[in-house]
């Protein structure tokens, strides 16, 4: 019997703001619970740390760039979005007898929906937006960015109204003898940060202790980090500023908890837990004040390019597990669904199957780095391109200064030691495989010969800049 898919995606949920990861004090009992039940990763990574381009990437199983997709679109600049025409994973199991729904947020296109990518159901955010307005006409929220508490029951907020309506479709699926993919995009914990009380009140701001990262004072680093401060009208924040606004990202990581409690419950009460995939990730972190800067433009940091993700699965993940594995999570769990359920992986696809390790399999050729690109948004075009081993990370800023990081000394990525004579021998290493992973994938970006120049013959100015 071919087993049920239920995908469930946060939107900027930090790998280190989850109970499992054991770092930070964020209450997450649910998932903490699907990843003891199944595998927990340590070093999963998103392709790209912006929302559109990311969803769009899991739905195909390439980069981005190889489509188009450089950043959200709707914002500034016009790009391309994931054509209806392009190849789906999702619509390749619709044709073997899966029913498909996609509820929550959706990002992969300004004018087609989910159904035009092989969902045959959809609800939306309008659809709350809209039940909301009828049911609380008068409420409005009146703090913008940094958050605030959601005046709405908790049941009627958009997690849980969410929530239930995937419970409903997971209940009228369990009616019928078909193999069914649910896909859950909640919208948080995203900012602005909007916890219902009950949650908000779980955290006391006093308690949240500041990110080790917020002593940043940008010496050596590019120029557009310090710069974000100012665009934002935060250059002067301090953690009593900014502690309020963690606390609510924390509560409203735990309301999606919470709601995901509610969909797990679901599927025990159905009697399909036992046949049925569960995976919980996001589409990349969230600076939330770390380094001082909010959201996620215009850096590589672990906050924004290191993500959750948990699977489970009875029939063939032994509960516990921890892989350690580099993972690119959007490109290579596209390859797994298709490898459990026996179909061909694509050879376009970007990622690799995870079954092998699964069955802890030392796997042959398995990556030892984590890549990741950005490209520009709201606040201006800007090449970047990551490379990440346990050891180093290499970021490659195009039009500024690099970046390079001892991890082993400086984990919070502090020190920008991209000058440092002793670390020329690395900086090339990490060019050179930086520059042959992006090829082989078919990022456009090192095709030229001026790019080319750069990376493998180390014709990339760095000098010291001051803060």
């Amino acid at each position: 019997m071919k087993p049920n898919i239920l995908i469930i995606t946060a939107d900027q949920q930090r790998y280190d703001c989850i109970g499992y990861s054991k770092q930070y004090p964020v209450q997450t009992p649910n998932i903490d619970k699907l990843a003891e039940e199944g595998v927990w990763f340590t070093n999963a990574y998103t392709p790209i740390p912006i929302c559109a381009p990311a969803r769009q990437a899991f739905l195909c199983g390439r980069r981005p760039e190889t489509f188009g997709a450089l950043w959200n679109y709707g914002i500034t600049l016009d790009i391309p979005a994931l054509s209806p025409e392009e190849y789906t994973w999702v619509r390749e199991i619709k044709e073997r007898g899966y029913n498909t729904s996609f509820i929550g947020k959706w990002s992969g296109h300004p004018v087609h929906g989910p159904e035009k990518y092989g969902f045959d159901h959809y609800v939306g955010l309008r659809n709350y937006h809209d039940f909301r307005s009828k049911k609380y006409p008068d409420l409005e929220y009146k703090k913008g960015w940094m958050g605030e508490v959601d005046p709405v029951p908790c049941e009627d907020n958009v997690s849980h109204w969410l929530a239930g309506k995937a419970i409903s479709r997971i209940k009228e699926y369990a009616k019928e003898n078909s193999p069914w993919h649910v896909r859950l995009d909640f919208p948080g914990p995203h900012l602005p940060c909007r916890p219902s009380r009950e949650f908000a009140d779980m955290y006391d701001s006093r308690n949240i202790p500041p990110w080790p990262s917020f002593t940043e004072n940008f010496h050596n680093k590019p120029y557009i980090q310090k710069q974000q401060l100012y665009t934002w009208d935060i250059e002067n924040f301090t953690w009593d500023d900014w502690r309020d606004t963690v606390a609510l990202y924390y509560a409203t990581i735990t309301e999606i908890d919470h709601a995901i409690g509610k969909v797990l419950e679901t599927l025990e009460d159905t009697g399909q837990a036992e046949n049925t995939i569960v995976i919980y990730t996001s589409d990349h972190g969230d600076m939330c004040g770390s380094h001082r800067m909010i959201d996620k433009h215009y850096i590589m940091y672990d906050d924004v390019v290191k993500v959750p993700l948990a699977i489970r699965w009875p029939q063939m993940i032994s509960p516990g597990m921890i892989i350690d594995e580099f993972i690119c999570h959007f490109l290579d769990i596209p390859a797994t669904l298709l490898d459990i359920l026996g179909m061909d992986i694509p050879d376009f696809f970007s990622g690799r199957s995870l079954v092998p390790l699964f069955h802890g399999e030392k796997v042959e050729g398995w990556r030892t780095e984590a890549v990741a690109t950005y490209n520009g948004q709201q606040c201006g075009l800007y090449t970047q391109r990551m490379i990440r081993n346990n050891e180093w990370k290499y970021i490659w800023n195009t039009t500024d200064i690099d970046e390079l990081y001892d991890l082993r000394n400086d984990p919070h990525e502090l020190y920008n030691v991209i000058n440092e004579e002793e670390n020329q021998g690395i900086v090339k290493e990490l060019r050179r495989k930086l520059y042959e992973i992006l090829l082989r994938e078919g990022d456009g970006l090192v095709k030229s010969h001026w790019m080319r120049n750069q990376l493998l013959n180390n014709k990339k100015i760095n000098f010291p800049r001051q803060a």
